[in-house]
């Protein structure tokens, strides 16, 4: 037991309260939670580029940046996708391009541990497109080796196939920002090449064509030779566009991107489409002094994290050091909190909980977003992930939202923000049911986004770019109306219907925004239950041997990011405590009071540290499976007190 542990195991109830001091402590005076986003370095490495690309690169903050990058090389060269992951090619390329910028010299021995993974994975060829694109932006790689993005997809009707409607509102806005950058080819030198990075003549796919034949993981490419030959015509058009045709194409997406900026100067609230919406205004002529271009940069600090000597205990350096967050997550991590301590028995009445309230209900989305060009009668109302961003607000959030509400005002009937509050809920149902897809499940930000020829466009070779129903959304949704009465309306029995349908054979969920089968397992029997399926129905009772069988002997529960790709780490991997949580919250809801769920109890006491929170270093979010995962920091600590405040209530 590692000395920042308890040096004894408390009482599950001085546990709880101890967690509990803890998450209060976090808490902003304005009434909000918000917990650190930990991703990849490929947010500081594109960072430290997009300041280049505009001239606004300054040395002490290169300095800064290029410290937290080498504080995350691994021992064997290499950066990954999360801890614990194996080397990843395309992050540990943009990660040496940084390190170079910063003055790292190729001869420098971690330079050259670096050097030699990518060569032994391919080199530069064998990244993903989005790399490529870096590269090509500073003549390190040609641009006609680049697949085709004509500006003039944006052009396209909502109902024509590949139109920007039918990506996923991350990679929607992604694109259309790229296209106007690809529309320029620009080119900024940069003093250094990569030579050293490439690998001998012949093993890079020849004319550049086979790097990008790779298909989306998990998917059967039944147009990719068609749309690899459309490619083809599309380059041909990008050398010579119809002048009109490119000049209205350029017009257009220049406006759409000027329309979406939101009011923290960012695009989305998340970082793709906030950098290449920088750098395509930039090639459109927009100055750094330009009122949106400054406040797109002074956005950007907002998601920085200064730090010092490893302050947060991330494992950044001794000394000065500087990341960027890929997003934050105050409504999700408020309405988690609230939660968390409504499970411990705080009411609606406690101060801090009076706070939340009234921040949340003055964080309602009450405007029509891009959602509406799939439902447009339907009025709007919601919430999004972000501080600031109302163009996208997403069904998770907005039924953990009302979950949250509807707690604290069941207890709290004085609250001030009371009348607003139920004004605000009664909106949001009505928005959520309107974002039902047609087969009964709930995708997160869009209704009807599953056309999955998207997914093989040769351009698009990293991430997810359709928003289909998922199991976990779809559980919330279906929380979220039983706790309103309507667990036995056509909605929530379609979506019932659909889960229902989701389950995989051995008895758990996929996790779409969680890792993976724990998390989407974790969502789905308390959702079910909640709505009255009973406990003793075959389907309970398979999630429940599935949950027993994954157990750790430890108590514990993990699952590592690899089980998107490999079928044998499904559940398995080191224990974590959000991890542990969410097993034991699906227990809890399937009435257990067995001897898996004391050792899962006893494993989150035993492990709490003294100032009453967890150690997880463990990368339990998901962004894009296969691609992109998320360590919310506060995950560790939101999740285990629901479950310590379920289980010790339900044991007496």
């Amino acid at each position: 037991m590692n000395t920042t542990t308890v040096e004894a195991p408390s009482t599950g109830r001085v546990a709880l309260e101890l967690a509990c001091e803890h998450l209060l402590s976090l808490q902003d005076p304005s009434g909000f939670w918000r917990g650190e986003l930990q991703t990849n370095v490929t947010m500081d490495a594109e960072d430290m580029l997009l300041r280049e690309f505009l001239g606004v690169r300054r040395a002490e903050e290169t300095a800064r940046s290029a410290a937290w990058i080498r504080s995350q090389q691994r021992a064997d060269g290499t950066w990954a996708n999360f801890h614990g992951g194996p080397g990843e090619l395309s992050t540990t390329i943009e990660a040496y391009c940084a390190l170079r910028l910063a003055g790292d010299q190729a001869a420098d021995e971690h330079m050259q541990a670096a050097a030699r993974f990518i060569r032994a994975e391919g080199g530069i060829p064998a990244a993903r497109v989005f790399t490529h694109l870096w590269l090509a932006l500073f003549g390190l790689w040609s641009w006609d080796r680049v697949p085709a993005l004509p500006p003039e997809v944006i052009l396209l009707p909502s109902w024509a196939p590949l139109n920007v409607y039918a990506f996923a509102c991350w990679a929607r806005q992604t694109i259309v920002a790229v296209s106007l950058v690809k529309a320029h080819r620009p080119v900024r030198p940069l003093p250094f090449d990569l030579d050293e990075l490439h690998v001998a003549a012949g093993l890079d796919g020849g004319d550049g064509q086979a790097e990008h034949a790779r298909a989306p993981r998990g998917t059967v490419p039944r147009w990719g030779s068609w749309l690899t030959r459309l490619d083809r015509v599309a380059r041909l058009y990008e050398r010579r566009p119809i002048a009109p045709l490119r000049r209205l194409a350029i017009a257009r997406a220049e406006r759409w991107i000027v329309r979406r900026q939101e009011a923290d100067g960012s695009w989305g609230g998340i970082q793709p489409p906030w950098v290449y919406s920088l750098m395509a205004l930039s090639l459109c002529g927009y100055p750094v002094e330009h009122p949106i271009i400054k406040r797109g940069l002074e956005g950007l600090e907002g998601f920085t994290i200064e730090d010092r000597d490893d302050s947060h205990g991330v494992g950044a350096p001794a000394g000065a050091s500087r990341r960027l967050e890929a997003c934050q997550s105050p409504v999700w991590d408020t309405a988690m909190a609230m939660l968390a301590l409504s499970d411990a028995g705080r009411s609606g009445s406690d101060p801090a909980i009076e706070r939340a309230v009234e921040w949340l209900v003055g964080e309602e989305v009450t405007v029509a977003g891009d959602w509406s060009v799939r439902r447009p009668g339907l009025a709007p109302g919601g919430w999004a992930f972000e501080f600031a961003n109302v163009n996208y607000p997403d069904v998770d959030d907005t039924v953990e939202v009302v979950l949250a509400l509807r707690r604290a005002l069941a207890t709290n009937a004085t609250a001030a923000a009371s009348a607003r509050a139920e004004q605000a809920i009664t909106r949001a149902l009505r928005w959520v049911e309107g974002m039902q897809s047609a087969g009964g499940g709930w995708g997160a930000f869009d209704a009807e986004n599953t056309h999955s020829l998207v997914r093989e466009i040769p351009f698009l070779d990293f991430g997810e770019v359709i928003d289909e129903p998922s199991a976990d959304v779809t559980a919330h949704a279906v929380e979220m109306l039983a706790a309103m009465g309507l667990a036995n309306a056509p909605t929530a029995r379609r979506a019932i219907e659909w889960l229902l349908a989701e389950q995989e054979p051995g008895g758990s969920w996929f996790g779409r925004w969680g890792v993976n089968h724990v998390y989407g397992t974790g969502a789905a029997l308390p959702a079910l239950i909640s709505a009255g399926v009973d406990r003793s129905e075959e389907c309970i009772r398979r999630a429940v041997r599935w949950l027993e069988q994954h157990q750790n002997a430890d108590g514990g529960w993990g699952e590592d990011p690899r089980s998107y790709d490999d079928p044998e780490w499904i559940g398995r991997g080191p224990s974590t405590a959000s991890q542990t949580a969410w097993a034991l919250l699906a227990l809890h809801a399937a009435g257990e009071r067995s001897q898996a769920v004391s050792r899962g109890v006893q494993w989150l006491i035993a492990s709490q540290r003294a100032d009453g929170c967890w150690d997880e270093p463990q990368y339990t979010g998901t962004g894009f499976p296969s691609d992109y995962y998320i360590n919310y920091h506060l995950y560790r600590l939101a999740f285990p007190i629901m479950a310590l405040g379920r289980c010790l209530t339900a044991a007496g």
